[in-house]
């Protein structure tokens, strides 16, 4: 038996509600047959999958009326899935990755909470080998800059899966590395903009980070 703590919420988007299992606070930890150990993942990062951290509202709420039409969308380092699960009830077409080896669980339990259609979910490293993701033409994530070797692995992986026209949308909480993230993508063919978000009334306390976005 599961000797994790969980607690659930909702999260409001206008007229919309989604609810989300999460744990109960980043203390929680649950090992016991490895599989984290085995990925590298300590056991002071292995609960911080399972937060709904700042970051990640930003991004959901930009999700939330972001342009879709029929873009493949894939969400990078997903965590517990916030964004991928507004873009579900958006019916986008939405694939959610990330390298913990929890992240699917919770996120298959949430998409049951809501009612909705399957988010197909693959578990990667961004230096891992190819995983037949295959091409998007929209990637998000929130928070995915968190080492200066992020910089390198995460533009690379992007190529990887990206369209030849390809739009990429990176909430940032400013830990410093997204400048030179912005210069790899510039090298790789993408137009550069960011901005703080319009709104975060949603949020305890007001948003230091940026939201950028990379478009070729």
């Amino acid at each position: 038996m599961s000797s994790l703590r969980v607690c659930y919420q909702t999260i409001e988007f206008g007229d919309v509600d989604i609810h989300v299992r999460t744990l109960r606070d980043n203390q929680e930890f649950e090992d016991s047959e490895g599989a984290a150990a085995k990925l590298g993942i300590s056991s002071a990062s292995w609960p911080l999958f399972g937060i709904v951290w700042d970051s990640g509202k930003v991004l959901a709420h930009h999700m939330f009326d972001y342009e879709i039409g029929d873009k493949r969308i894939l969400e990078l380092g997903c965590g517990i899935g916030l964004a991928s699960l507004v873009l579900n009830h958006r019916d986008a077409d939405i694939t959610a990755t990330d390298y913990h080896p929890e992240a699917g669980k919770f996120l298959e339990e949430n998409v049951r909470l809501n009612e909705g259609e399957d988010i197909p979910f693959v578990r990667t490293g961004w230096a891992d080998e190819d995983k037949d993701l295959g091409l998007f033409d929209l990637i998000i994530g929130s928070d995915v800059l968190y080492e200066r070797e992020h910089v390198e692995l995460l533009s690379e992986f992007i190529e990887l899966h990206a369209q030849p026209h390809c739009e990429v949308v990176i909430v940032d909480p400013g830990r410093g590395h997204h400048a030179p993230f912005s210069k790899k993508m510039v090298r790789l063919g993408y137009s550069h903009s960011q901005a703080k978000p319009d709104h975060c009334h949603y949020l305890p306390q007001p948003f230091s980070g940026q939201i950028l976005h990379y478009q070729r």
